[in-house]
């Protein structure tokens, strides 16, 4: 499932966020890659050491975390801390596929679902297009600056090259509660049609058995 939650960041927080990246320093992004990825992947991230990437993962994450769309769609167990990256002329990220599990030892989780969230406005670069590869074919997004789009860790995609300006982004992963994208997909869809009845006709029978169903489903595949 790909899925794009429009709006996750207001102005304000787009704008804190640019800031606080113009003067950060970025390293070579093939730093914070697996093996298999280091090969194709030619970007640049701001150093995870840096002071201000802790205020940059609240002003990212915490609107993510608390996202409704996000919290039906993806059923996070576990939110990994955001990478802030930029591409310039030249830059792309082949196709590849995300390291089944990050993070420090201690720390580990296991990637089920990808988030890219757009800090750059579309116009303000060319190219750069994420490119995923679905069950209908390749997929490309290149949304508005605050949008986001969330995806399963296991499809292959890509970034495409950019050829002008800057491309912004932040991206994160998160280990959902029910592994199987199938699964996260039906619960998602029986979580939207239960919110329509809700909304349509909350006392009516068919509101109920459709939250049944789901909250029993949720009962038989969620892992925590």
């Amino acid at each position: 499932m790909l899925l794009t939650i429009p709006d996750l960041l207001d102005a304000a927080q787009l704008a804190e966020i640019r800031r606080m990246l113009a003067d950060a320093p970025f390293t070579d992004g093939r730093y914070s890659a697996g093996a298999d990825a280091r090969r194709v992947k030619h970007n640049e991230e701001v150093d995870p050491s840096d002071a201000r990437v802790r205020t940059l993962n609240q002003l990212v994450l915490m609107p993510l975390y608390r996202h409704e769309t996000f919290q039906a769609a993806a059923l996070p167990r576990k939110l990994s801390g955001a990478f802030f990256a930029r591409y310039l002329p030249g830059m792309q990220y082949g196709a590849h596929v995300d390291d089944p599990v990050m993070g420090p030892e201690g720390g580990r989780y296991r990637t089920d679902v990808s988030v890219t969230v757009f800090i750059g406005e579309p116009e303000s670069y060319e190219g750069g297009e994420l490119v995923v590869e679905t069950d209908f074919g390749e997929q490309q997004v290149k949304l508005p600056a605050g949008h986001a789009v969330i995806y399963p860790s296991s499809s292959l995609h890509r970034v495409a090259p950019v050829t002008r300006g800057e491309r912004l982004v932040a991206v994160a992963w998160a280990e959902s509660m029910v592994r199987d994208p199938a699964r996260r997909q039906m619960l998602y869809e029986l979580y939207q049609v239960h919110e329509a009845l809700r909304r349509d006709n909350p006392d009516a029978e068919s509101t109920r058995r459709a939250g049944h169903v789901r909250a029993n489903l949720m009962r038989m595949w969620a892992d925590v």
